[in-house]
């Protein structure tokens, strides 16, 4: 069976459309990646968090003046970080992979872990802790013993383009030795979205991976063997499968969205239908979608799908679920590169905002969500 494909170029009527106030807070990351919102200095308040590749400084902006500081420099090709407080002292521990190459023989992987020396806005201290050719993706999960760190390469270490055949070595780090652990090699190709989620909701975090070969359900701590869920786009290797994945709801619904294939252009969601998922096209008029989240940003006890994309049209779009379909909305049109993007409250008015980094833009902004007329 075909997957229904629903095309939506046209914005949703401005009376339905939220309201955004843009702030910039930077104009010379080259090579923006990910943004993050991080309690950089255990105040309550999300900061963001900002890697970029193309320099060799990782950075931070403060929350609620947005200055600017530097977290350590010297990390040349940033690709990931993530955020665990690991000591209790309600200052994160980073995990940061760098040395990134898209090809494995070229991509040393470094995997480093920093730690403030007391106060935040100072330069932390960092300490190598693995090399894995083609570290990509890092994430926090919780197992039933504890917390820990994901680590999913972009390819396996013998991977060559354009297929990139070889098994990715999906692995996990404990505090505080942080020793490299297996958590998964079945999975073939680019594997390029990492998504955690405690899908059993037994209190346990389970790893939803995007790749090549769709989207896969992998259970850290355990021998489980790789869950196929999501097959993507079904074009043939290497041109198929997905590249993001994020799970949402509409009220106690869950539904799924990817975007699909790899740094691909259809926005697509997944909602579950008797026994089985069906697949929705609802968007593949952009180019080179990167980043994929869900929020519920007005507030009506159903989530909205944030997505971001690099190519020509440099957007940032949120889709709103309507009688019939979905409703593209625009948050920010030609204005960022977006790479990576974080969804918070950043100025504790009860209302989601997004804000996002761009790769060739280079910028990071700020749209902080206002609402729409007539609506708290």
């Amino acid at each position: 069976m075909k997957p229904a494909i629903l095309i939506l170029l046209a914005l949703a009527p401005a009376w339905a459309q939220l309201r955004f106030e843009e702030r910039v807070l930077a104009t010379d990351l080259k090579g923006g990646y990910q943004l993050q919102a991080v309690d950089m200095n255990g105040d309550g308040r999300p900061d963001l968090l900002a890697l970029a590749s193309g320099i060799a400084e990782l950075v931070w902006f403060e929350n609620p003046t947005w200055q600017r500081h530097v977290v350590a420099t010297g990390l040349s090709r940033m690709i990931n970080a993530a955020a665990l407080d690991v000591t209790g002292d309600k200052i994160p521990e980073l995990l940061v992979a760098h040395r990134f190459e898209n090809i494995a023989k070229n991509s040393v992987g470094i995997v480093s872990l920093l730690e403030s020396q007391g106060d935040p806005r100072q330069p932390w201290k960092v300490r190598e802790i693995d090399r894995l050719t083609t570290s990509h993706r890092l994430r926090v999960a919780m197992l039933k013993d504890g917390m820990v760190f994901i680590n999913a390469p972009l390819t396996g270490a013998r991977a060559e383009p354009p297929e990139y055949r070889d098994r990715v070595p999906v692995v996990m780090y404990r505090a505080p030795q942080f020793r490299r652990e297996p958590v998964n090699a079945e999975l073939q190709g680019v594997l390029h979205g990492l998504f955690v989620v405690d899908w059993d909701k037994d209190g346990v975090d389970e790893v939803l991976t995007a790749s090549f070969e769709g989207v896969h359900l992998l259970r850290p701590g355990n021998a489980a063997p790789a869950e196929k869920i999501l097959k993507g786009s079904e074009a043939a290797w290497p041109k198929g499968g997905s590249s993001e994945i994020v799970v949402g709801s509409l009220g106690k619904e869950r539904f799924l969205a990817t975007i699909d294939p790899w740094h691909g252009n259809e926005v697509a969601v997944y909602r579950m239908k008797g026994k089985s998922w069906q697949r929705m096209v609802i968007d593949s008029s952009e180019a080179d979608g990167h980043t994929l989240h869900v929020a519920d940003l007005d507030g009506d006890g159903n989530q909205e799908i944030i997505a971001g994309f690099r190519g020509p049209g440099r957007s940032v779009f949120y889709y709103r679920h309507a009688k019939g379909g979905w409703e593209r909305q625009m948050i920010d049109r030609a204005g960022i590169a977006a790479a990576g993007c974080a969804i918070a409250d950043f100025n504790a008015d009860r209302r989601i905002d997004v804000a996002c980094i761009g790769s060739a833009t280079a910028n990071v902004k700020l749209y902080l969500n206002l609402g729409r007329p007539g609506l708290r």
